[in-house]
């Protein structure tokens, strides 16, 4: 992905999609994470009160004269709230600062297979580490939508995408995802549109060819690109004894 996508942004309808241009989340998951940084820093401030008054009160149950409950509330509940925001505050206001720089790194583009270079799905995020990650459409399995309640709120949702040689059972969630973006149904529409046209399966009245494979990602040397040679060996020796059994019947 070079510079000259940079900085465009791409809505529906779809068919801008197909140019592979660079688009970025949607200014609403910035909202979607201010919020949830500040209910984080509530939600601190709910348990944290409650639990250092709550172990008061249970004191002041046991002997009123050693703890008196109210006096006790009386005399520190301003410096407890004080304290507390002042060390709340001091990963919150960086964290709202942050979200807005961390979420300007994101880049996505999805380049259509009728285009110049390989159909793709293309994600770049991250700012002291980055991370730029190309998958193939050939080698995407499956293509899901999420949505939370929080997201659906802010009217965004996300694009999960999953390949064969990463989904498995030491492997949790997917490999690559989109977020924060509002018309996430209809990109999952055209990443599934896409992937149904490179296997010849989308349009109608053209068959599937049954011996097609999926393409394998090879390692020159390595064991698996052995193991690879090996299974695939074994698959046509089944398939030869196979038509012969069927030439004798």
């Amino acid at each position: 992905m070079g510079s000259d996508y940079e900085g465009m942004v791409i809505r529906p309808p779809m068919e801008r999609v197909t140019g592979g241009k660079i688009f970025r989340p949607s200014s609403k998951l910035r909202n979607k994470y201010w919020f949830e940084a500040l209910l984080t820093g509530f939600l601190f401030w709910i348990i944290t009160i409650g639990t250092f008054f709550g172990v008061i009160y249970l004191i002041s149950g046991i002997d009123d004269d050693l703890v008196n409950f109210q006096s006790w509330m009386a005399w520190i509940w301003g410096p407890v709230n004080t304290w507390f925001w002042i060390l709340n505050l001091a990963w919150l206001i960086p964290a709202i600062i942050l979200i807005p720089i961390y979420l300007n790194s994101f880049e996505y583009s999805v380049r259509a297979e009728s285009g110049e270079a390989s159909a793709e799905v293309y994600v770049k995020k991250g700012i002291i580490t980055k991370t730029e990650k190309h998958v193939p459409i050939k080698m995407i399995t499956n293509v899901a939508t999420k949505v939370g309640v929080i997201d659906r709120v802010f009217g965004i949702g996300c694009v999960e995408i999953e390949t064969a040689g990463y989904s498995g059972a030491y492997q949790e969630g997917p490999e690559e995802k989109i977020s924060g973006i509002t018309f996430y149904n209809e990109l999952r529409d055209y990443i599934l549109g896409e992937m149904r046209r490179f296997r010849g399966t989308a349009m109608p009245g053209i068959e599937a060819d049954d011996t097609f494979e999926e393409p394998i990602a090879r390692i020159s040397g390595s064991r698996d690109d052995e193991i690879l040679d090996t299974l695939r060996d074994m698959k046509e020796l089944l398939r030869s004894i196979d038509r012969k059994l069927d030439k004798e019947r």
